[in-house]
């Protein structure tokens, strides 16, 4: 591995443990000045903020699931390990490592609510679209998951993913 590859996993885990933190602190912010009080209005009929003890995903589905929810982060972190680590150095996939550690931030800090907790603390409500309550951990997958998705529609071509291929590797080996 060369020191750029070093420095690259490195400035990821820096990047996903500041991340994690800073998520975390709204957390505790949120329990501190929320929990147990009606909701605080930012922009009142827009946003506010309101307390919530979720144990289930979004819009509330698979209530009462931890076991789930920790087993699926474990396997998206290990997919995003694995390919932070495959991935090649070249420029073109400096954001596709901003994308997955924001991605494996926002699932490490709802994974550390869910096993210390058994609940995650949501506090973001955007009363205009009632949309469900969420946390900074979730903006962090939303929003890069969906920059992803656009990445690998309209940026990335097929070649380009060829380092996380198994077959790719076997194939390389019969030449």
């Amino acid at each position: 591995m060369t020191w750029k590859k070093k420095l690259f996993l490195l400035l990821d885990i820096v990047g996903i443990i500041v991340l994690v933190l800073f998520d975390q602190y709204t957390k505790n912010l949120a329990v501190i000045h929320l929990k147990d009080k009606p909701a605080f209005n930012i922009i009142s009929g827009v946003l506010e903020l309101n307390y919530l003890e979720n144990k289930g995903a979004a819009f509330g589905m698979l209530q009462n699931q931890k076991i789930f929810f920790i087993f699926v982060a474990f396997v998206i972190l290990g997919v995003i390990g694995y390919v932070l680590y495959k991935m090649p150095e070249e420029k073109k996939y400096r954001i596709l490592h901003v994308l997955l550690s924001l991605i494996a931030a926002g699932a490490i800090g709802n994974m550390i609510d869910r096993i210390r907790l058994d609940y995650v603390v949501d506090f973001i409500y955007f009363v205009l679209i009632n949309f469900p309550i969420f946390n900074v951990a979730d903006i962090y997958v939303s929003l890069s998951t969906i920059a992803l998705v656009f990445l690998l529609l309209f940026y990335y071509k097929e070649n380009d993913l060829s380092f996380i291929s198994f077959k790719q590797k076997k194939y390389r080996e019969l030449k």
